[in-house]
């Protein structure tokens, strides 16, 4: 069963045992990234062995229609594809850098509050659903008080009937409740920003320090710098541009055949909670910054064409801001023709 790391142990133990290996003999394994995440790495980094923890995307598949599967089978892939990149073939797959178990948990408290906030959108979208099968609209602010319920009729001038506004008073107490809860996380957000002190939090000041900076540029505010720094600038490291474009998944998939030639859209790689406040940021870069060299990229290339275009353009800018900002990070050089708020 999986977990069980005594089982583990005694399968390495054995194994060294059958190919007459010494104890100490070097160990490597690797798993995919997933449903796990990476506890397992650390333990197996802590037992001696040097672990691979492999971007399941990026593993090659028997692309006949239809393909033997089983766990044996994919073990048996693994293995072939790990001696391949023991011998030096690195691109046969993608190794998923494992963050630290402090890095990990710094990621926690936004990716809760945007779960916190999504929940919310669905539940009030639900209760907007709810009325309008009985012929009912909130046209303002929405407010579904005990006094409220009772005010509300139907078309006919009836009451809301029991069993329905039994449901709807416990989807707007899920909605307070939710309410409450994103208030608790902004005050947690709020209280993070504040300066830290002591060599134990230096790690910390770092990661707060770089918020404050991407938040100066006119257009990001708290939660955008707050997920890129936790996200993606906080604790990885890049040695040009074109590997942070990679990483957000904003990169092209182009397609090649022959004479065939053309572009599948963005990869879809990389983590998702960067490329969605990224493609965020990027609206928000053209409205606000417009002297900017990248919004006038933009607004020549791409304002003049149709939603299509500008939704393809938006992309583009969303990689490149990225670049940009990550180099302003590593060398404070703002984004050419870009703002300070403290310029406003």
């Amino acid at each position: 069963p999986g977990g069980d790391l005594e089982k583990l142990v005694r399968e390495i133990a054995a194994a060294k045992k059958r190919f007459e290996l010494s104890e100490t003999a070097p160990v490597v394994s690797c798993y995919e990234a997933g449903r796990d995440g990476f506890w397992l790495d650390r333990y197996l980094t802590q037992s001696g062995v040097r672990n691979l923890v492999v971007d399941s995307a990026s593993i090659e598949v028997n692309r006949r229609r239809r393909r033997a599967k089983s766990d044996r089978l994919d073990v048996q892939k693994l293995l072939t594809m790990l001696i391949r990149y023991e011998y030096g073939e690195h691109k046969v797959w993608s190794v998923v850098r494992a963050p630290s178990p402090e890095e990990e948990d710094r990621r926690q408290l936004h990716r809760e509050l945007h779960s916190a906030k999504k929940e919310k959108t669905r539940t009030t979208n639900r209760i907007r659903g709810l009325l309008a099968t009985q012929g009912k609209r909130l046209e303002s602010r929405m407010d579904l008080s005990d006094a409220r319920l009772e005010a509300i009729r139907l078309w006919d001038g009836k009451p809301l009937p029991p069993a329905l506004k039994s449901r709807l008073k416990r989807e707007w107490e899920h909605v307070l409740f939710l309410k409450k809860q994103i208030q608790v996380l902004e005050g947690e957000r709020r209280r993070a920003m504040k300066k830290q002190e002591g060599a134990d939090k230096r790690q910390e000041s770092a990661d707060m320090g770089k918020v404050r900076q991407l938040a100066m540029l006119g257009g990001i505010g708290t939660n955008g710098s707050w997920v890129l720094v936790r996200e993606l600038f906080g604790w990885r490291k890049f040695g040009n541009g074109r590997q942070v474009g990679s990483l957000s998944g904003l990169t092209p998939t182009p397609y090649q055949s022959g004479d065939s030639r053309r572009e599948q859209g963005i990869s879809h790689a990389g983590n998702c909670h960067v490329r969605d406040i990224a493609i965020e940021l990027a609206w928000c870069w053209v409205r606000y910054q417009p002297e900017s060299k990248l919004t006038r990229w933009y607004m020549e290339r791409f304002a003049n064409g149709g939603p299509r275009a500008r939704k393809v353009g938006i992309v583009a800018v969303a990689r490149r801001l990225l670049i940009e900002l990550w180099r302003f990070l590593e060398t404070g050089v703002i984004p050419e023709g870009a703002r300070l708020k403290a310029e406003a």
